[in-house]
């Protein structure tokens, strides 16, 4: 009995484990239906959620359009006719770079820091998710798992402000779906291109175009490894590893970029040792309009183009945006004129002509303002003027404020950063006394033109944009002296090309003349000089001396209407008093009417409209607009070289011989020079077969200038600058603009050439004119 009951113990025990077995197994099929439970909807969950995210239920996704047109605001760029980005118009300063023309090594050196397996996945880089994950749980820092797909589509679409970890969790799940939709679109090439294009390197440099000429200046092309690693060191926090403003951190993020390269096959351990203790090599220029290059033109053009956006539309109907649309402008600067030009404005008003000016006026205590009578009034009235027209006042009347503290605001001194050619000086001054400081700066502008084309190949609007705005090629209208005496001897030359009455040989009385005016006085002018006066001169030599008894002579032949109306057909369309002492160049005229009158005669009695711009492209390529220029015959052929005959004699014997005994300049030049009265304004202007410049010099003021005339004329103030840039430009080989004599025209010339030989005179007489005449 005590076997059997032993056996059935035994039984009962096997049959209790089986049982619990049974229970155990089925506890785990639970277990494992739920796990899989769990895992379905974990799947069928983030299917939803995916599809929930593409579909728009849990707020904003992208379109198919706009993720085949991401919003961008493109930069508009200015290009010179040699190519060179000249600058940028923008709200953000970023222009496109495309995928062949980005290092390398920059795109390397990304991959390897930012998204090692770019190349594999398709958007979401689940392993470095995992890495995260188990990061996160052990407390570790496993770096970031976000795909540089994942980054381009928070850039794309950036997060809104101050959300709670509910609504980041739902924004990361959209960064995954636009990640995925993303690289359904785009190549990996195209992706890589976006990002960087659209990545904020600060310092208004946006995008990588940017980034490469602002802090290194040069292109993404061109970026060294050095370079590439600096840049992308800062995708990671663009503040905090910015090289200007934290360079030991920002070198030390550097040579992280370059470990990584290491680690994953990039580049040669014994490489990387050479670059680590590489010092971090900047070459910073901020992006501003009011330094760089072509400051004045660029704000000139920006007039321009605004203008023509208004009037231009996109194929959907819009106008164009000159901030936003990227579009790309080819102008016809040639940017190593407009170099040699500016340094040539530098060198000579800040080298020589403001220190002599200073020194001028050094203990005077009107200076630096020339006036004859009522010198306080006088100087008053200019003060308060120039404080009225002030920002700060502006600012202090737009604000409600009274004028008796606005007078206090503008005598209270103040720390402030003033100009000096020696560079900026911070000082303290009240605002009146900056005004008055500022008034003792004389300025210049310069505009350079190519004859047939008409095209300005350069152009100087003043000696600095940041405190002198003012510009001097196209705003300033200033009286013009005895350059505008060759507008009268055209009527000579024109005359004499017909009957052959006149030739630059033709000898004429250098005596005073008197031209009756309609309230019944005479004008009678004066002579600067009285060299020759009483004997026959050539008009050649006329012109060369600048000789006013000539011009009054020769206006009492033709009639102001006559010369003005030869002004208009060169292209002056500035106000014109039909009056006989137009002749001695008292008509304000800009620079620029001025540059491409005078070219006419270097174009064989063409006259062409300066022009800026050749064409503008979309930011697809695609031109929008060609520009052409306007022209029109204002003379022919025999006359325009008549008048280059005449004006060579400036050069040669002349008030312009200073450019081949100074200057060296042996080649054929025509020129002339100009002097208004009391030294207000000098001029020059020079004429060669391939280059028309022409260069203004004075003050602000007109009763601003040297008290005599040693300092005072055309010939000391603006040839130089016009010597010192021609130097440049024959130094210059790459330009092919050579010192070659003008072409001789295609018909016969009817008249002498050869003073020398020439008997022709005209007996000297006391000449009077009756007003009906004009």
């Amino acid at each position: 009995m005590t076997s059997g009951s032993g056996g059935n113990n035994t039984h009962y025990e096997a049959a209790a484990h089986t049982k619990s077995d049974r229970q155990e197994q089925q506890k785990i099929r639970k277990y494992v239906k739920m796990l899989w439970g769990i895992l379905a909807a974990i799947v069928l969950g983030t299917i939803l959620m995916f599809a929930g995210f593409s579909w728009g239920w849990f707020g904003f996704m992208p379109t198919f359009d706009e993720l085949e047109n991401p919003q961008t605001h493109l930069a508009s760029e200015i290009y010179s006719i040699d190519s060179v980005l000249l600058g940028t118009y923008y709200i953000e300063n970023r222009s496109p770079a495309y995928y062949s023309d980005i290092s390398p090594q920059l795109i390397d050196a990304l991959i390897a820091t930012e998204d090692v397996r770019f190349h594999k996945h398709s958007g979401i880089d689940v392993k470095a998710l995992a890495r995260v994950f188990f990061g996160a749980i052990t407390a570790q820092d496993k770096g970031g798992g976000s795909t540089i797909t994942q980054q381009l589509a928070k850039n794309l679409f950036p997060r809104e402000d101050n959300q709670n970890i509910i609504q980041l969790a739902f924004r990361k799940f959209k960064e995954w779906v636009i990640a995925i939709k993303l690289e359904r679109h785009y190549s990996k090439e195209e992706i890589i291109t976006m990002y960087l294009n659209k990545f904020d390197f600060l310092n208004l440099a946006v995008g990588i175009k940017s980034a490469s000429r602002i802090y290194f200046s040069t292109t993404p092309a061109r970026l060294d490894l050095l370079q590439s690693a600096t840049l992308v060191g800062m995708v990671k926090n663009p503040s905090l590893y910015n090289p200007v403003r934290r360079p030991d951190l920002t070198l030390k993020r550097r040579n992280t970029v370059l470990r990584q390269m290491v680690k994953y096959g990039y580049l040669d351990q014994a490489q990387a040792d050479t670059l680590f203790d590489k010092p971090l090599e900047l070459n910073f220029q901020r992006a501003d309009h009011n330094i760089g290059t072509a400051t004045y033109f660029k704000e000139y053009l920006r007039g321009e183009l605004s203008r023509w956006c208004a009037t231009h539309f996109k194929p959907d109907g819009t106008p164009y945006d000159l901030y936003r649309d990227g579009l790309r402008i080819y102008t016809t600067i040639d940017s190593r004129l407009q170099k040699y030009a500016e340094e040539a404005v530098t060198e000579h008003i800040g080298g020589e002509v403001q220190p002599k000016f200073f020194s001028h006026w050094k203990g005077r205590s009107n200076a630096p303002f020339v006036f004859d009578k009522n010198i306080a009034e006088e100087i008053d009235k200019i003060m308060q003027q120039s404080m009225r027209r002030s920002d700060r006042y502006r600012g202090l009347k737009r604000s409600g404020a009274s004028d008796d503290s606005i007078r206090k605001s503008f005598s209270t001194p103040i720390p402030m950063r003033v100009f000096s050619w020696k560079g900026d000086i911070d000082t303290v001054l009240s605002p009146m006394d900056s005004i008055r400081y500022f008034k003792f700066f004389l300025n210049a502008g310069l505009m350079s033109v190519d004859p047939p084309t008409g095209q300005v190949r350069a152009y100087v609007g003043g000696i600095d944009y940041r405190y002198f705005k003012y510009d001097h090629v196209v705003q300033s209208k200033r009286q013009v002296g005895s350059t505008f005496k060759p507008f009268l001897y055209t009527l000579a030359m024109q005359e004499g090309a017909v009957s052959g009455e006149f030739s630059p040989c033709t000898k004429v009385p250098n005596i005073q003349v008197s031209i009756e005016l309609p309230d019944g006085t005479y004008w009678s002018p004066r002579n600067s000089s009285s060299e020759s006066e009483g004997e026959m001169v050539t008009l050649k030599y006329a012109l060369a001396h600048s000789i006013n008894w000539v011009s009054a002579y020769l206006m009492k032949r033709f009639s102001p209407q006559a010369v003005i109306q030869m002004t208009r057909k060169m292209g002056i369309t500035s106000d014109i008093p039909a009056v006989p002492a137009i002749a001695l160049g008292t008509p304000d005229i800009s620079l620029y009417e001025m540059v491409g009158a005078m070219n006419t005669f270097v174009n064989d009695g063409i006259h062409v409209t300066p022009y800026f711009m050749t064409h503008i492209e979309d930011k697809y390529g695609n031109i929008v607009e060609m520009f052409h220029p306007e022209s029109n015959e204002a003379m022919d052929e025999q006359t325009a070289y008549l008048m280059l005959n005449l004006m060579q004699g400036v050069v040669e014997t002349g008030t312009g011989r200073r450019l081949r005994y100074h200057y060296g300049l042996n080649n054929e030049i025509a020129g002339k020079t100009g002097t208004t009265q009391n030294q207000s304004d000098g001029w020059f202007m020079g004429l060669t077969p391939q280059l028309t410049t022409g260069i203004w010099v004075g003050a602000e003021e007109r009763s601003v200038h040297f008290r005599t005339i040693e300092m005072g004329q055309g010939a000391r103030l603006a040839l130089p600058i016009w010597g010192i840039y021609m130097k440049k430009v024959y130094a210059d080989t790459s330009l092919h603009i050579l010192p070659t004599p003008f072409q001789v025209p295609s018909v016969p010339i009817t008249v002498t050439l050869d003073c020398q030989n020439q008997e022709k005179e005209t007996s000297p007489q006391d000449i009077y004119i009756n007003s009906d005449e004009f």
